[in-house]
């Protein structure tokens, strides 16, 4: 058995790993978990007696192909529940993260694999992030930062970088979700400011904001 702290902590080696690829440090690990260094130690033994991490002292840890499993497992079942509790429940793409942190350690299989039948199979929740099949494999659309277009560009909005509630409220305040089209008009080379138009309305935006939203390659 694996326990929620567990799955909380392979979930989030996982996407300090940029997705496995490279070591987690104790501190960036501490940190993205909210507690001490010591605390974050005694779970990292814990971890590799179980073999879903490896751990090299001062290279940092590694999470393991039995550990990823776990991780896009969890995962899968957030996205999932987001995407359920967007599309039937109505609730607003801001609200949906703390819930889904609470639904995503459902043990049921069987559970998850109706629900995902139940969406039609969605590939993306509401923030516009890929959502691993039940084999674990994601099929990623290529993306990048709407801040490093320039003036004239038309790209599609596929994803939101950060889940901040307010940020997001803001984001749907100007239409600027997912499946959206959008052009920069201008970039202001004092501050990165941009000036883009969504849905034929014009909008300012911050380099922050502009940093959050991520557009087709």
């Amino acid at each position: 058995m694996i326990s929620l702290t567990e799955e909380n902590y392979l979930k989030a080696i996982y996407h300090l790993s940029e997705d496995g690829s490279k070591a987690v440090l104790t501190n960036d690990l501490a940190e993205a978990m909210h507690t001490k260094a010591a605390s974050v130690t005694d779970m990292i033994k814990k971890l590799s007696i179980k073999e879903f991490i490896s751990h090299e002292k001062y290279y940092g840890v590694n999470i393991t192909s039995k550990g990823k499993a776990v991780a896009l497992s969890v995962i899968r079942k957030h996205r999932l529940w987001e995407t359920f509790l967007v599309q039937k429940l109505s609730f607003s793409w801001d609200e949906v993260h703390e819930v889904a942190e609470q639904l995503e350690h459902i043990q049921s299989n069987r559970l998850i694999e109706k629900l995902d039948e139940y969406l039609g199979f969605p590939k993306a929740d509401p923030h516009g992030d890929p959502i691993p099949d039940s084999n674990g494999k994601i099929k990623a659309l290529q993306k990048v930062m709407l801040s490093t277009l320039k003036p004239g560009s038309d790209s599609l909005i596929v994803a939101v970088k950060d889940s901040d509630s307010k940020l997001l409220k803001y984001l749907d305040k100007i239409g600027a979700r997912p499946g959206k089209k959008i052009k920069v008009i201008d970039r202001e080379e004092y501050d990165g400011s941009m000036e883009v138009s969504i849905n034929s309305q014009r909008f300012f935006l911050s380099k922050e904001v502009s940093e959050n939203i991520l557009v087709t390659a």
